[in-house]
């Protein structure tokens, strides 16, 4: 799709950073660090799951290479 801007490895490491962040804030830190880093958790992991980075429009950079 065209509005794809993030390769495969980017998208899957985008979500895998977002669960671990997610899981560390709601399971395992507790207090204030712990809702932050869970609420942090989910910009990675939206990312990663549609495809479309808002900064890589912004600054017109890509990782995937095959969308025109």
């Amino acid at each position: 799709m065209k509005f794809i801007n993030e390769a495969g490895w980017d998208r899957i490491a985008r979500v895998v950073i977002g669960a671990v962040l997610i899981w560390l804030g709601f399971g395992v830190v507790d207090g204030g660090l712990g809702i932050t880093l869970g609420i942090i958790g989910f910009v990675p992991l939206l990312t990663g799951l549609v495809g479309y980075c808002p900064l890589y429009s912004l600054f017109e950079f890509r990782t995937n290479k095959d969308a025109a």
